[in-house]
């Protein structure tokens, strides 16, 4: 049996920073057998995703590992793209409507009111799902857990608003780590292995972050959610990550806006 190839597109991969020439804040597709799944809204995602060819009506679901302003800021300008592309091509989304995993509906519905003003045309665009500990969706493409982590700075009591994800593929194991306060809070997600890792380093030194990689025996490590260090050190980072991928034989790449991996 021919194995489905797995398809990654980023389209941000900047943190929270001012706005940064060619990088956009967080935001990738994983597309399997065709249907797309979205982890993370930054602001231009629609934009991209729909020019660069990727057809938004087949999204099925949209996580969000967390409400900071750079994960989330171009929901709106998702849910009126698929509007906009519904109206005008008189298409459906694949499931007739996205479910959203987010870990405040506050959110949620604070972009419905910013889209719809009340004219009720995001009623049968979305349905809600709230986010939690353990297996969140499963559908015959692909399986994901969430698992809650330490962004935030939260106690727990009054539950959990930030969270990372393990996508389960094709016979492949993915972790997004969202933000995370230490990425050995990962830990959970990577103990029966990880054939890639895309790792945040808006919180983190780069060099940190290949550490752990190595530490877990990660298969492959990607770099997303860029913070200073890589933004005003580009090259040194680049070289860094290229010395370090032949010195431990794993693939790893710092990944940039428009770019598409296959696994």
């Amino acid at each position: 049996n021919l194995t489905t190839m797995i398809t990654i597109k980023h389209l941000g991969t900047c943190s929270g920073t001012e706005p940064t020439e060619n990088l956009h804040h967080l935001s990738f597709i994983l597309q399997v057998n065709g249907v797309n799944y979205w982890f993370d809204a930054g602001e231009n995602c629609a934009h991209y995703a729909h020019l660069s060819g990727i057809d938004v009506m087949q999204t099925r679901a949209l996580f969000i590992s967390h409400p900071h302003i750079d994960h989330v800021g171009g929901m709106a300008n998702i849910f009126h793209t698929i509007n906009k592309l519904r109206g005008r091509y008189r298409r459906q989304l694949i499931d007739k409507s996205l479910k959203v995993f987010i870990p405040y509906k506050d959110v949620l519905d604070a972009v419905k009111l910013l889209v719809s003003r009340n004219r009720g045309v995001m009623d049968d665009i979305y349905e809600y799902n709230p986010m939690h500990d353990g297996v969140i969706f499963e559908d015959e493409n692909v399986k994901v857990t969430a698992i809650h982590n330490y962004h935030l700075r939260e106690s727990g009591q009054n539950g959990w608003h930030s969270y990372s994800f393990l996508i389960e593929a094709e016979g492949k194991r993915i972790v997004f780590s969202g933000d995370v306060g230490c990425p050995y809070e990962l830990n959970a997600l990577l103990e029966k292995g990880c054939d890639l890792l895309m790792h945040e380093t808006g919180h983190h030194k780069v060099k940190d972050v290949i550490d752990y990689a190595v530490s877990k025996n990660v298969k492959h490590l990607r770099f997303i959610h860029h913070g200073r260090e890589i933004i005003d050190h580009t090259q040194e980072c680049l070289d860094l990550v290229k010395k370090s991928s032949e010195k431990y034989g794993i693939p790893m790449e710092i990944a940039f806006d428009l770019e598409t991996i296959e696994i």
